[in-house]
């Protein structure tokens, strides 16, 4: 599984994993900024973005993308490693198996525990879309805005989205396609939506919770937390709903660079 990736800056390397229906370019912008200290690498996860589909998609397998990414860029000493929701499970995953690898761990809005449910009306919305026959961005909009009504949301998702090859001589035409294996996404969201598990992981973490956010309950959540990541430290960026990086950049950038020095 060779992950697509992008990497700025020099010095002691951050890894950072976007969440679901997401991709690298979601944290371009953090990215460069923290490459003005670190060598900083944005991956697309499996299933995601520009990196290559399969068949499964679980906590182990995307933990185990991670490990053969640091191995084939050198990092036998590890990466402090970021992750917002579904990367943040990613990254805690690698960190129980692999913590001789992960110098500091940051994870952006998402608990280590089991979730109910949620996003399905987004995967209703993206299923319902017959995308070869969608003729430009704004058409993609406004059928997703039969069904989703925040304007930020259905922008998101529409970068998941790009342009087939246009017929031979042709212009325009051939429809669109998704970036993303939403098929095999819906099929394991179960175990997107699993909670993460293994050996406390001694660390040192920062969990950042954005302060509208569901997703991270607090006090009830700060139990498990302390359990699995016993040498942790919890903030929250208030204003900020579960996209913390995009609505509270600046907020987010001043606790991560504290927390790594």
């Amino acid at each position: 599984m060779k992950l697509n990736y992008k990497t700025f800056g020099q010095g002691d390397p951050i890894i950072i994993l976007h969440g679901l229906f997401g991709t690298l370019d979601n944290w371009q912008t953090i990215a460069r900024q923290l490459a003005e200290s670190h060598s900083v690498f944005i991956l697309d996860q499996r299933n995601h973005g520009r990196s290559p589909h399969s068949d499964t998609h679980d906590y182990p397998a995307l933990a185990e993308d991670l490990r053969q990414f640091m191995e084939a860029h050198w990092m036998y000493d590890g990466a402090h490693v970021i992750g917002h929701s579904m990367g943040g499970k990613t990254a805690m995953q690698f960190a129980f198996e692999h913590p001789d690898l992960v110098k500091k761990l940051v994870v952006v809005d998402i608990a280590p525990k089991a979730y109910p449910g949620g996003h399905f009306e987004i995967f209703e919305a993206l299923q319902a879309m017959d995308l070869d026959n969608i003729s430009d961005r704004k058409e993609a909009e406004a059928l997703l805005a039969e069904r989703i009504k925040e304007e930020d949301v259905r922008l998101f998702l529409l970068k998941n989205m790009t342009r087939k090859n246009p017929p031979s001589g042709g212009q325009g035409g051939g429809g669109f396609e998704f970036k993303m294996n939403l098929p095999v996404l819906w099929k394991h969201y179960p175990d997107i939506l699993a909670a993460v598990e293994g050996e406390p992981f001694e660390g040192e973490s920062l969990f950042i919770v954005g302060g509208r956010s569901k997703h991270v309950t607090l006090p009830e959540d700060e139990g498990l937390i302390k359990k699995l990541f016993p040498n942790s430290e919890i903030k929250t960026i208030e204003g900020a709903g579960h996209w913390v990086h995009a609505e509270k950049p600046a907020e987010l950038l001043e606790l991560v660079r504290s927390f790594l020095g």
